[in-house]
């Protein structure tokens, strides 16, 4: 089978996993490369609702975020040939963990906790590491999402201390050898 054929073959391709493990750099380079538009499931939220997310946050609270966040995960889910990044949180609602399994690739892009802190450390747009133990609110998350992201996933990449051309080539290679 050719590359093109294989190309047109791939269904869409769905990064997941916590914020900082690369999921929008890593969306990006592969859409790039794959020739495929690129959606942000977090960058559509804001852009529809002409604010930021911690600012949804602030006024909406997280529930009323992931109500928004399902409805924008339902609709690029159904696009064709696409790569979506989604937020850290997009496997917490069932809805979405099915959307996503059934409806593309799912790729769970795995890091540490060391790897999170030191690639978030200096964003001022992660609402939930406004705390005063950010390492510990990330363990959290870890303890109780780990198990989503597994259970929605395809396919686990180690994303931590690797060039993200690596990592994006990796992706690659393992979603053309599931195809052939």
């Amino acid at each position: 089978m050719s590359t093109k054929s294989i190309l047109t073959n791939l269904p869409s391709i769905f990064l997941i996993g916590p914020m900082g493990a690369g999921k929008s750099t890593l969306g990006r380079l592969l859409a790039q490369e794959l020739k495929r538009p690129f959606y942000d499931s977090d960058q559509v939220i804001e852009e529809r609702c002409g604010a930021a997310i911690p600012w949804i946050f602030d006024i909406e609270g997280e529930e009323g975020f992931r109500v928004r966040e399902s409805q924008v995960i339902d609709e690029l889910t159904q696009l064709d040939h696409i790569v979506l990044a989604t937020g850290g949180g997009a496997i917490l609602k069932p809805e979405n963990r099915e959307w996503l399994h059934k409806r593309g690739k799912v790729v769970f892009l795995q890091t540490t906790v060391d790897q999170q802190l030191e690639r978030t450390a200096k964003s001022k747009h992660r609402p939930l590491l406004h705390t005063p133990d950010p390492r510990a609110r990330l363990e959290t998350l870890r303890q109780a999402r780990e198990p989503l992201y597994l259970q929605t996933a395809h396919f686990i990449i180690p994303t931590d201390e690797r060039p993200p051309r690596q990592v994006m080539l990796d992706i690659k290679q393992q979603l053309f050898s599931d195809t052939e």
